[in-house]
């Protein structure tokens, strides 16, 4: 790592930073991350090539959406910026460690107030990404076609760029066609949305504070937030008790909970291929079964 990039660090940040960084941290697959020391203690700096800088742009604001609401604790954003063909972003240092059953029940009554913060559409006035794929927050009046366009219609499109066609792609579209009859009478309200809550986005800090990073926000149905986190577990029941106590779930959450995770499913396979592709569709046809076709 070049020096030049320890002295754009150093301007980014206003203070004196060591030439390279303390050590390398260990976690998501898209950027590369460390413990770098500064002059007043140490940093967590995320770097990736500069034609990335977007998905670090993206991190940002969501970061910064959520720090404004106060709902929940997030990491200060300390600087951003570039240094030759490199972007990074810099955040504070948090000593984190996995949430025990006191935090997650903290971070239930804590997501259900994010959840009361509204919006004016769904969706956001800008794109962002979900992992390393772009996700398209175009403003729509309607949930269920917010959902069936931006989320499935979108990931469905960039399977068959990615070759996967034929089943999934004909059980796919036919899925798309009755997206409204999972709602009924549900109505739900643009609320704002971590986007990505899936328990390695989530930890707490040493007196117990719980933590959440790396968002993909956006204005949706709370529903989709504590939908993944039930996608790959690792939540406790005292997560969803304390959620629950402040925003009883609806009936027909369990069913619409498919509905949200197949999003997740299907950007899992176009990014990971694998077996995700008969997990999506095994999650398509109990969907149209579950809407009588």
């Amino acid at each position: 790592m070049s020096g030049a990039f320890a002295a754009a660090l150093a301007t980014a940040l206003g203070r004196l930073v060591e030439v390279g960084p303390e050590t390398a941290v260990r976690g998501g697959c898209i950027n590369d991350c460390f413990r770098w020391q500064t002059a007043f203690g140490p940093v967590f700096v995320k770097r990736c090539a500069l034609n990335g800088r977007w998905l670090l742009e993206a991190e940002r604001d969501g970061l910064e959406r959520l720090r404004a609401v106060g709902a929940i604790r997030v990491p200060e954003i300390l600087a951003a910026g570039f240094a030759g063909d490199e972007a990074f972003l810099v955040l504070e240092w948090l000593d984190l460690r996995p949430a025990d059953d006191a935090a997650d029940a903290r971070l239930g009554a804590a997501l259900a107030r994010l959840h009361e913060t509204r919006g004016p559409a769904f969706g956001l006035e800008r794109d962002n990404a979900i992992g390393a794929t772009p996700q398209p927050n175009g403003r729509c009046e309607s949930w269920p076609e917010f959902w069936g366009e931006r989320r499935l219609g979108y990931q469905l499109e960039l399977a068959a760029r990615n070759g996967y066609t034929g089943r999934l792609q004909d059980r796919g579209h036919r899925l798309l066609e009755h997206v409204g009859a999972f709602f009924g009478d549900y109505r739900p309200l643009p609320s704002l949305l971590h986007g990505d809550l899936w328990s390695g986005n989530r930890a707490m800090l040493a007196e117990g504070t719980p933590v959440v990073f790396d968002p993909a926000v956006y204005y949706g149905d709370p529903e989709a937030d504590i939908a993944m986190t039930r996608l790959f577990a690792g939540f406790g029941p005292e997560f969803y008790a304390a959620y629950a106590a402040v925003r009883p779930p609806d009936a027909g959450a369990a069913t619409r909970s498919d509905l949200y995770n197949l999003y997740h499913v299907l950007n899992h396979l176009n990014q990971f291929g694998g077996g995700y592709r008969s997990q999506a569709e095994s999650m398509i046809d109990r969907l149209l079964a579950a809407a009588g076709h």
